[in-house]
């Protein structure tokens, strides 16, 4: 299974809202031979870590591809680039961010040094699982809606667990449903 996140909390004065900007995203992946298997519900949640900028609009999907990993992330960033997104600032607000969270059981660049490689991860530098996706409550409450029993290829544990965790460490930051149509469903 490959599982994509995207989130936006900005517009780029292009789009009415964050939401627009996802479906956006989702037209260009079809475009780009990314097809949408499943799409989770749409989340709005707090700024991770915390700050004055607009909450995101973050949703999980599962997609199928013949393209390879890296060829993925740099699709990716070409339709990031393509809908306004300039990456100059760790954890800015942005127009699109769309970041690949797993790629079948792969573990990239390899199993021995995923955790070193995930502690610098650079724009350009593709680490796979996600390596803070077991961390943040806006992947792991669309990717529960999605594969609630999906297990990270490095550590085991099931995506439900990661969020049984996070809550009871308390503090989890803000997350909640968004009460707009599914666009799979249209």
């Amino acid at each position: 299974m490959i599982l994509l996140g995207l989130g936006s909390n900005l517009t780029g004065g292009v789009y009415d809202s964050p939401q627009a900007v996802l479906m956006a995203a989702l037209a260009q992946m079809a475009d780009r031979g990314i097809h949408v298997e499943k799409l989770s519900p749409f989340y709005e949640t707090e700024p991770v870590p915390k700050s004055d900028q607009p909450w995101f609009v973050n949703a999980v999907a599962a997609v199928t591809t013949d393209l390879a990993p890296r060829s993925l992330l740099k699709t990716l960033h070409d339709i990031e680039e393509n809908l306004g997104r300039s990456r100059r600032i760790r954890w800015e607000a942005r127009i699109i961010d769309l970041d690949i969270l797993a790629y079948d059981d792969k573990i990239l660049p390899s199993e021995d040094v995923w955790s070193e490689k995930a502690e610098a991860l650079l724009p350009d530098d593709i680490i796979i699982p996600h390596p803070r996706l077991h961390e943040r409550l806006f992947v792991l409450k669309p990717l529960s809606d999605l594969a609630p029993m999906w297990r990270h290829p490095v550590f085991g544990d099931t995506v439900d667990c990661y969020i049984a965790t996070i809550e009871a460490q308390g503090s989890p930051g803000a997350i909640r449903k968004l009460d707009v149509p599914n666009p799979e469903k249209r």
